[in-house]
């Protein structure tokens, strides 16, 4: 009896501990779940930051991006893109020069520089053997050409010999024979002007269609049949108006060479004299489109020879181009007001690098600054 009352007195207060209970449970499973979709701070990985060790930055010389003073110091758009980051970061550092990009990225992917920074582009070809920091810097290809005017025996000379010239030359000479053939046929019969020997006759017959397509007949002979006279009539007709057009045509061509000069944009490169930087990026763009180059060391060896007439055109990274141009050869060479094939510029890392993502970071920070801004103004005018 004792033991029933106890029990039905906990029957009795259950009901009244039951909203206790599930206010409980609710406030338990919602405390539960906070815990595991809230993000939590991430624990300090010490691989994604840069060492206290001083680090070795490979670079070289690409004016404006990169150039060594005389006393050893190195100044430029990256070379400040990196002080700038190292300050922030409170890194040290020091700078090993290489003599080309291809150097310079040969020695990133072996590990000899912790990073390499300089105008280095940003290739499928490089992203293989080594990694790419963020962007810093947008830019493409560009083009310089010389400021001497055209020689115009030159460029009848080119004119002369191109494929084009050749092929309505071809054209019209075929059609020239063509149409002495068909007047031999209708006349060797009824004219002895044409007739005699297939040799004699045909030689007869082709002079005669080559005098009427220059306008050179003095009219002494011609075909005396219907068939031949008519086909005469259609030749003289046709032949004045090509003439005309294949006139017109090399003298626009030649006038607006003379005056705008040989190369206007990138489609006239595939028909002229190009060169470009041995190891750079252009080499794998020229050689994609089948455009025939001479390679050079160094852009003032390029730059040079488009000052003497040895080239046409060179082709290079239009803001590096742009800037040598303006230092050393204004007056013999200009930069075309034309950008082509998009590229950007990288900090460079062994494949793998600890400090990639610490790299990215710093470039993201660094290029939204208001000193990378000024930085871009004080080398090349730009305000981004």
């Amino acid at each position: 009896m004792h033991t029933f009352r106890k029990r039905q007195l906990a029957g009795r207060r259950f009901p009244r501990l039951l909203p206790a209970l599930v206010f409980g449970a609710v406030t338990i499973i919602a405390v539960a779940v906070a815990a595991q979709t809230s993000p939590q701070a991430p624990a300090k990985d010490m691989a994604t930051d840069f060492p206290d060790r001083e680090l070795v930055v490979g670079t070289k010389e690409a004016p404006p991006f990169s150039m060594k003073q005389p006393d050893g110091n190195w100044t430029g758009i990256s070379i400040e893109l990196w002080r700038q980051i190292a300050q922030d970061r409170g890194l040290k550092f020091r700078l090993v020069e290489e003599p080309s990009v291809q150097s310079l990225v040969e020695a990133t992917a072996r590990g000899d520089y912790d990073l390499s920074v300089a105008a280095i582009t940003i290739t499928p070809e490089r992203e293989r053997s080594v990694d790419f920091s963020q962007p810093f810097y947008h830019t493409g290809l560009g083009i310089a050409v010389s400021l001497t005017r055209v020689s115009i025996w030159r460029e009848i000379i080119r004119a002369m010999t191109s494929l084009g010239f050749l092929q309505a030359a071809g054209a019209l000479i075929g059609i020239s024979f063509l149409v002495g053939a068909l007047i031999w046929l209708f006349e060797r019969r009824h004219n002895e002007e044409f007739g005699g020997s297939a040799a004699k006759g045909l030689g007869a017959s082709i002079w005669w269609s080559a005098e009427v397509m220059t306008q050179a007949s003095t009219g002494h002979r011609g075909p005396r049949t219907l068939a031949g006279r008519a086909l005469a009539i259609i030749w003289m007709v046709v032949s004045i108006i090509t003439i005309a057009v294949f006139t017109a045509s090399v003298t626009s061509a030649l006038t607006t060479r003379q005056i705008r000069g040989v190369v206007n944009n990138v489609d006239d490169l595939p028909g002229v004299r190009v060169g470009a930087l041995a190891g750079s990026a252009t080499i794998g763009l020229l050689d994609r489109d089948r455009i025939e180059h001479r390679d050079f060391d160094r852009v003032e060896d390029g730059s040079n020879m488009l000052g003497s007439g040895s080239i046409d055109a060179f082709v290079y990274d239009k803001p590096l181009l742009a800037w040598l141009v303006a230092q050393k050869f204004s007056n013999a060479v200009g930069v075309l007001d034309v950008t082509f094939e998009p590229q950007s510029y990288g900090i460079a890392m062994p494949i793998g690098s600890r400090y990639r993502k610490a790299t990215d970071v710093a470039v993201l920070d660094a290029i939204r600054s208001e000193k990378w801004k000024q930085t871009l103004f004080s080398y090349l005018g730009e305000k981004r």
